[in-house]
Formats: structure tokens, sequence, C-alpha cells
């Protein structure tokens, strides 16, 4: 089935030699101006490539949380502002911009240049749209929001290789109070426009946040806290004297007591509040203008025209098809009983899951790095251009694991300081069968995630912020398409572990109905686990936990399908007019040579290779 994307101006894509650069320095927080004046006698495209790079080096400044993720240390001891002051500013100067924009002569541009400069005007134009619905996104859910995101931003990016590196991170928690009051102030907002996410997800919130202050200093405990014992592992590691690292400990303490615990307290009586406000049900069709915010979700998330009927029917059409080829795996195993039957014995089976022990867990890990490994050797084959930062496996820490979803990425700092993580969620083995291990090592890992972000952070000729856009349907499909490319590579020599594959890109299929279900159908939180528990072979407690991730990210979850199903429909087109001069790496790197873009411009760039290899 052919998917709808969005229409934007035809351009057909080719790599110009451009060349964008970060500075060694914090740059000045300046505004463009309207006309993007630049020195006499700049050419077109170096006006451009200035305009690049002060605008990125503006929204840089702007995050410091963003900095310390491409290894910056300018603003090492701040959090972002998210006040309504900062987000009325960001307005202003998209405005400036989109206007600034206008005035360059496309002409005088190189394709690639052409190109950058249309996505960077899509990303405006998007930005300000979704300001309409400034407060409908929650600004604080379940499932990652700040009072998870603060410990975990410490832990895996804050680094400690310095006595001021420890004395931002110290900082850093005395912010705390400024950052999570902003939040709270956040959330007044949202209050006073009547959206809220379900009640239910108050209590979690609240189990998460006592999580983090839950341990020594915060109480008697003899057990650190999260935090605590980070900082106490980081310092340790320091090439200081004693006393200075014992000086370093007690602000940490100080810190830890006097501004992030009463932060915490502050927001959790401000999550007890909003509880008892939210109003029934789980999509947001309960909310304000729910409808419109769908669509518009709808349409950020998959960058496609679609409307949440024809989401809800592609959706149903493809359980139908990967049912149809479930199927055939029974038959190969020799399964009597129907497709039902078949999920009950994969959810119960004990062969297909590893027991809830410390051997059980790192046996998981163990196993997803060696499959990880395997793959890299093969690719190659498949692939003409690598990404050089490494990638590790790592299970999601416990002060998040209850919440987080059962798998996840995180990408390499783009000065090589951090390796790209894939995280995996073992709270609960039953939730992550030995199956799916597999799939889902490809998706997060390689030749998935890793492959197109990784890559995308190393490419040249492309300007700083064409590397980090973020098109869910382009980087989430490009996921899950690779799920069935290891299969056209020859791996999953089980086949349950290919009943793994298919599994889980039933869950995706199952996300369209679902998804559109909560939030437009008025299904309940129930019904819509229900619908799982009975399509999929997935255990009950994975389909809750998706369900409240679906229902706290509305539209999001769509995404993966959407774009995977393009991906394949431009593969096959590819295969089908090239024949023999159809190729692996021309058609993969074709994908990941530009960086994320949306499902239109994705088309256009593979037409236009397709033409060229004719």
């Amino acid at each position: 089935m052919s998917i709808k994307t969005i229409a934007y101006s035809s351009l057909a894509l080719l790599v110009a030699a451009t060349t964008a650069c970060t500075p060694a320095s914090p740059p000045q927080n300046t505004t463009v101006s309207a006309e993007a004046d630049g020195p006499a006698g700049q050419t077109e495209s170096e006006r451009l490539q200035a305009f690049f790079e002060r605008t990125f080096d503006e929204d840089l400044k702007r995050s410091p949380t963003f900095q310390s993720r491409l290894g910056k240390k300018w603003d090492y001891d701040k959090w972002d502002d998210v006040s309504e002051t900062q987000m009325d500013s960001r307005v202003a100067i998209l405005k400036n911009r989109l206007e600034t924009i206008e005035h360059f002569d496309t002409a005088k541009l190189s394709k690639q240049e052409q190109l950058s400069l249309r996505l960077f005007k899509l990303g405006v134009e998007r930005d300000l749209a979704n300001d309409k619905f400034r407060h409908h996104k929650y600004i604080v859910h379940q499932f990652r929001a700040a009072h998870t995101q603060i410990p975990s931003f410490l832990i895996n990016i804050h680094k400690i290789n310095s006595k001021d590196d420890a004395k931002a991170y110290i900082s850093r928690l005395d912010n705390v109070r400024t950052y999570l009051g902003q939040v709270i102030d956040q959330m007044k907002l949202r209050e006073e426009a009547g959206v809220f996410p379900p009640a239910w997800a108050y209590d979690q919130m609240i189990k998460a946040s006592k999580n983090v202050i839950s341990g020594a200093p915060f109480d008697t405990s003899d057990t650190p806290s999260t935090l605590w014992k980070d900082f106490q592992n980081k310092v340790s590691q320091l090439t200081i004297d004693e006393a200075e690292k014992n000086t370093l400990l007690g602000e940490a303490k100080a810190a830890l007591v006097t501004s992030v615990m009463p932060a915490y307290e502050n927001f959790i009586d401000a999550l007890a509040h909003q509880k008892t406000l939210s109003p029934e049900g789980d999509g947001v069709w309960r909310l304000p203008d729910g409808e419109a915010w769908y669509q518009n979700r709808l349409a950020w998330f998959t960058t496609t025209d679609l409307t949440a009927d024809e989401v809800h029917q592609l959706g149903l059409d493809n359980v139908e098809r990967i049912h149809n080829d479930m199927r055939k795996i029974m038959k190969r195993v020799g399964f009597e009983g129907s497709l039902q039957d078949f999920f009950t014995f994969m959810r119960e089976d004990p062969q297909f899951y590893l027991p809830a022990t410390p051997e059980g867990r790192q046996a998981y890990l163990d196993t997803a790095k060696q499959r990880i490994d395997e793959m890299r050797e093969a690719l190659p084959d498949y692939f003409g251009i690598l990404p050089s930062a490494p990638m590790i496996v790592k299970r999601v820490e416990a002060f998040r694991e209850q919440s987080a979803g059962k798998a996840f990425y995180q990408s390499p700092a783009q000065d090589g300081s951090r390796p790209g993580i894939y995280y995996a969620n073992l709270y609960d083995m039953n939730a992550m069968p030995t199956y799916q291990l597999e799939a889902l090592a490809y998706h997060e890992g390689i030749p998935g995630h890793h492959m197109q972000r990784a890559i995308a952070q190393e490419l040249d000729g492309i300007p700083q912020f064409q590397k980090f856009l973020s098109f869910t349907a382009y980087t989430e499909g490009w996921g899950l398409y690779t799920e069935e490319l290891a299969k056209d590579m020859g791996f999953y020599s089980d086949p349950y572990a290919d009943f793994g594959r298919l599994a889980m890109e039933l869950w995706r299929a199952c996300r369209l109905v679902v998804d559109t279900g909560i939030h437009v159908k008025k299904w309940s939180r129930e019904e819509a686990v229900d619908y799982l528990v009975a399509q999929t072979p997935n255990a009950k407690y994975d389909a809750q936990k998706a369900i409240e991730r679906y229902i706290a990210m509305p539209g999001q979850a769509t995404a993966y399908m959407i774009g995977k199903l393009k991906i394949m429909e431009l593969r096959n087109k590819a295969m089908e007019e090239l024949g023999d001069k159809f190729s692996w790496q021309g058609f993969h790197d074709q994908i990941l040579k530009y960086g994320p873009v949306p499902l239109s411009i994705l088309e256009e760039n593979v037409n236009q290779w397709i033409a060229e290899q004719k």
C-alpha cells in the first residue's frame, strides 16, 4: 500500500561539498537580521553557510543540555530554560528566521544547499504550527519527563573529568529547584487550559519522583540514592587530593538536601494536586480541541496527511497480513492449534524467557551484544557508509526501569566522548522474551538507530542543524525496516527468532489501531490493552506499559509502521525498475546520507537515485 506524504516543492537531491562547523567557545546569543546581510563580496552559498552556523549556534546557546550531549561545556552548570518567557522568545526568533529565509536567492545555491534551506524552513514552519498547541503537549507524563530526565542526564551525560566538572554537577543539583519550578509553572498553565494526563499517570510520576529522593542523604538509609551514588563514584575517579574530594562531596550532599529534595517534594505536591483535576478518560479527545491536536500530532510524527481513520484502517490491514505470515511459521515448527493458541505458547513457555536473576539479565545483555557483533561483520555487503562511533549495550537504570519503555537508543556524543547506547529494560524478564531479542537488537542498535543517528552526526557536506533534525517516521521507520532487512541479510536462522521479528512488526501495526482507537475512537486504556493481548504474543505487562506510553505521547507510535512501509515501498520500486542494476549499498546510502528528512523528501531522494542508475 502506498503511503501518502505531505507534498513539498519538488527538488532533486545531490550532495555538494559544503562543510558546517561548530565554534569551540560559546557563541553570542544574537538574532539574525531579516536581510541576512553578510560581508561584501560573499557568495550566496557563503551567506547561507554563515546563516546556518549562526542559527545553530544560537539554538545551541539556548540549550545547556544539548551542549552537554554534544560534548561541549559552555554552560555545564545549567539546565534548559523552559519558562514561558523563553518560549515566547523562541517564537519571535523563529518568525524572524522565516522572514530571513525569503531573502536568499535559491537559484545561486547548489542542490544540496537548496535542500538544506528547504529543510530549515520546514523545521521553522513545523515549530510555529506547533506553537498553536503549546499548552496541549504534556509537560509531564510518566514515560519521559523532567523528574526522570534530571537523574538520567546527570548519570549518563554529565561527565566528571575534572574538579570544574564536579563543581558544575553540584551547580546543576543546586539549579534543580529553579528548573522543576519552571516545570511546575508550565503545569499550571496547562491546568488553566484544561490539559492533563490521565489520573492514573500521576501515581506513576509520584512514585518515580519519590524514588529519586530515596536513600542517603535524603533519609537515614545506609543505601545511597541514585544521584548520590553517581556523584560519589565519579568524584572517586578524580586525580585530586582527598581533602578536595571531601569538600566536593560535602557540597554535593548539601545541594541534594537543600535543593533537589525540596524541588522534588514541591513537584510531587503539584502532581498530587493535578491528579484530582484530570478529566475522566485516556485519550486526547477529552481535552479542548483534542481532535485538532491529534491531527497535528499525526502530521508531525508521520510527515504525511493521513487521517486518523486512514491510519486505523492501515493498521487493521497490516495486522491481518502479519498474522498470515505468522501462520506459515506455525506450520514450519509443527505447532497444532490456532494462532491465538500459538501466542499463548510463545507467551508462556519457559524456553523463551531468561530467569529474573542477575545471571539471567546478564545473559540477555551478552546475547544482544553477540547478535550486534555478528551483524556488524555483515554490514559492508549492504552499506557503503558506516558509522565511526562505537555502540554499547546497557541495562536501563533501576531508578527509571519501572516507567521506561522496554528498549531505546541514546545517540553518541558528536565529539566521540560518549558511545551510542542501546538500553534494554530488564525490570520484567517476562516482557523481554528471547525470541524477540534478535530483532530488538537490530532495531535499537545495528543496523537500526545507531547506523542512522551516528552516521547523520558524522556526515560531511551538510550543516550542523540538519544532522540533528527529528522526523520520527524516518528515524523509527528506518529502525523497523532494519528488522526485516536483517532477514534479507540471512539472519533469524531460528524460526522462533523470525517469529519474533514478525511479532515486533505486528506490534507496530497494532499501534496504528490502538493509538487512533485511544485518541479518536475513545477506547479506554483497558480496551487498548485487551486488543494488544488478543492480537499479539506479548505479555500483558508489556501491553500495559505500551498503551500507557501511547497515551502519554499521542501519535508518536504511528510513525514506525508508516515510515517502514514507505521505505519498503521505495525499495521494492527500486528493485523492480533497476533489476540487476539495483545495489543494496547504493539504496541504503541514499536513505542515510542526507540525515533525517520527511517521507516526501525521502521519496524524491530515492526516485532521483533510481533515475541516475538507469
